[in-house]
């Protein structure tokens, strides 16, 4: 049977999110998540329609991946085929050749689960390993503490609040209040929450964003951000507990997030949230 390869319609996107709901499990290792899709529709429906690529057999979806970037892609395969021969093979040969309209010529980055027979070809092919991340997990069968400041949803009426703290947190002049209008035109946004949490003084101070995969699977937080005028001050532990709050009250099993070990502020912050951190993983990474 022939593996395709292929970059899905709008339509297909549904496709994939549903294949990628249906792998996540909580003993799985960190991977591309439905949120994560989900987060890029505030770049537009055939914006995203245009970063996602799936690998199918006999009609099957096998691997779903999305380009973050022209130069990374995140992928992930439903966990019966981490260790299927023909498809790692497939993999390897279209990741690596420009024609194939995955990655470009040149330096890219992959970032793909542990245990993936994937990793195993691509170091033969001389494939190194980028930056580590960390990856960190909470469960939530028990209820959780009470976050303790103001948390308000965040809505369309307040997509400037959105924008405005996460354009702060991430140093960026990027996000608009469309971001969040577009993001909930996403599949599943059903199955998403935005939050915020405020001062005394009605200003926010920090958002997140959680997306649930279905009852009983991980949530995703995607992304969460304190403004640079409320740093220090535990609006990112409060905001990440709400988070994981509105999870556990969609049915999530547990959340998680992976964020650069660099970034050893958010390290602290999720684990202040009551999140443990995992052996860090690193992206495959080829060099000019």
């Amino acid at each position: 049977m022939t593996m395709v390869l292929s970059t899905p319609t709008t339509d297909g996107v549904r496709e994939a999110m549903a294949a990628l709901r249906e792998w996540q499990h909580d003993g799985a290792p960190m991977q591309l998540h439905p949120g994560d899709i989900g987060w890029n529709y505030r770049l537009g429906t055939a914006e995203t329609a245009a970063v996602v690529r799936t690998w199918s057999r006999d009609g099957l979806i096998l691997a779903v991946g999305m380009l973050d970037s022209p130069t990374l892609v995140r992928i992930t395969v439903a966990p019966d085929a981490f260790q299927d021969e023909d498809l790692a093979r497939r993999l390897v040969e279209d990741l690596s050749l420009p024609e194939r309209g995955v990655l470009p010529d040149g330096a890219v980055s992959i970032e793909a689960p542990q245990g993936l027979l994937l990793h195993d070809l691509l170091t033969k092919e001389g494939w190194g390993v980028g930056e580590p991340w960390t990856p960190l997990v909470r469960d939530l069968a028990e209820a959780l503490e009470d976050p303790g400041l103001r948390i308000k949803p965040i809505g369309l009426e307040q997509a400037h609040d959105f924008a405005n703290v996460l354009r702060s947190s991430f140093n960026t002049t990027r996000p608009t209040r469309e971001y969040r209008h577009k993001m909930s035109a996403a599949p599943f946004y059903a199955d998403a929450r935005c939050l915020g949490a405020y001062d005394d003084q009605g200003n926010p101070a920090a958002v997140v964003t959680v997306w649930s995969a279905g009852p009983g699977k991980p949530g995703l937080v995607e992304p969460m951000g304190v403004h640079t005028d409320h740093r220090g001050r535990g609006y990112g532990r409060a905001i990440t507990v709400a988070g994981a709050a509105a999870l556990r009250e969609m049915g999530s099993s547990s959340v998680r997030v992976c964020t650069p070990s660099s970034n050893v502020g958010g390290v602290a912050t999720y684990k202040a949230a009551g999140f443990t951190a995992r052996p860090e993983i690193a992206d495959r990474i080829r060099k000019v």
